[in-house]
């Protein structure tokens, strides 16, 4: 059963699945698909083009797909792409992607936006990923699976955090953040080696701790450059497969990685 508010504003070009639930003075434009068991709270709002997928949550005064602040961008039809069981809190804000970024901005299943995120046109975000309050993300922002973005973070465009990371409050994020690991900012942005409680909540053993331990030794405390490190890890730790994603990672970094 579909309960739509009598005081929302809901375009004729919308498709609805079973159980969504439309709050008063919720918005709902054109070419908006909203699947099953998905809430809009009274006053959220969701632009179009965009799919949303089953069991999202958009609290009030979110608003998701709006046009991408790009002085460049001329009312093109881009769009937004939403997946499973994600929660958009109050005043959330996640822009539709740009022509040049490829037009869509994606975010995946499970995530956790808290109140006052934003997140930029072309953002590609994964699954179970959390935003505390404030984190912003600009235009291209790449976002791996179970990474944290601490409160009142910004991210420079471009940039991508890698899986199971953790930013910790208020760090600027200006290059590329490895998987894995912990950055924190008290003066400048440094990386301060493995996020090792965070992988130890996420069920990672001792002997995938103890193999991400060795390669971060490698990659920041040791006097070997990022080439010599990689070389090192790839002789002595290559049975590891959360290893070998640390070094496609820093291998792939167009804007430098954060040591």
């Amino acid at each position: 059963m579909i309960d739509v508010h009598p005081q929302s504003v809901i375009s004729p070009r919308v498709r609805l699945g079973a159980g969504v639930r439309i709050g008063a003075y919720a918005v709902v434009g054109d070419d908006v698909e909203l699947g099953d068991g998905t809430v809009l709270d009274h006053h959220a709002v969701v632009h179009g083009p965009a799919k949303l997928g089953r069991k999202n949550r958009i609290y009030p005064f979110a608003v998701i797909g709006g046009d991408p602040q790009d002085r460049a961008y001329a009312g093109e039809s881009v769009a937004i792409e939403v997946g499973d069981e994600n929660t958009f809190r109050e005043f959330a804000t996640v822009n539709r992607g740009t022509p040049k970024g490829g037009g869509v901005t994606r975010v995946g299943n499970g995530n956790l936006l808290m109140s006052y995120v934003h997140i930029g046109h072309d953002c590609q975000i994964g699954n179970r990923a959390e935003f505390v309050n404030g984190a912003t993300l600009a235009g291209h922002v790449t976002v791996e699976d179970h990474a944290t973005v601490g409160a009142f973070c910004p991210v420079h465009q471009f940039c991508r955090i890698g899986k199971y990371a953790y930013v910790a409050a208020h760090t600027v994020i200006t290059q590329d953040v490895p998987p894995f690991s912990k950055i924190v900012a008290p003066r400048e942005t440094r990386c301060y080696g493995l996020n090792s409680v965070g992988l130890e909540r996420a069920g990672f053993d001792a002997a995938r701790i103890e193999a991400l331990e060795k390669a971060y030794r490698l990659f920041l405390r040791s006097k070997l450059n990022t080439t010599q490190a990689l070389a090192e890890m790839r002789g002595t730790l290559s049975k590891s497969p959360d290893v070998l994603e640390l070094i496609r990672f820093i291998e792939t970094a167009e804007r430098g990685v954060t040591k």
